[in-house]
């Protein structure tokens, strides 16, 4: 289940594909809706690669 500082691996990046393979954090509060076309918001990438959005589908939990 995906929610709010969860850390995951970008398996996909169609917003930005530089960010594919890497690790982030969900910067969302909340599941996604409408406004971001039910992509979640993930940052803490890397120093070069700002927030992008990702689809669910697009994402895999990391373990700690």
């Amino acid at each position: 289940m995906l929610n709010a500082d969860a850390e995951v691996e970008i398996l996909a990046g169609a917003d930005n594909p530089r960010a594919k393979g890497k690790k982030g954090r969900i910067l969302d509060e909340v599941p996604p809706g409408e406004l971001t076309e039910g992509q979640w918001t993930v940052n803490r990438i890397s120093i070069l690669t700002g927030p992008v959005l990702c689809h669910p589908h697009e994402l895999h939990a990391a373990g700690r």
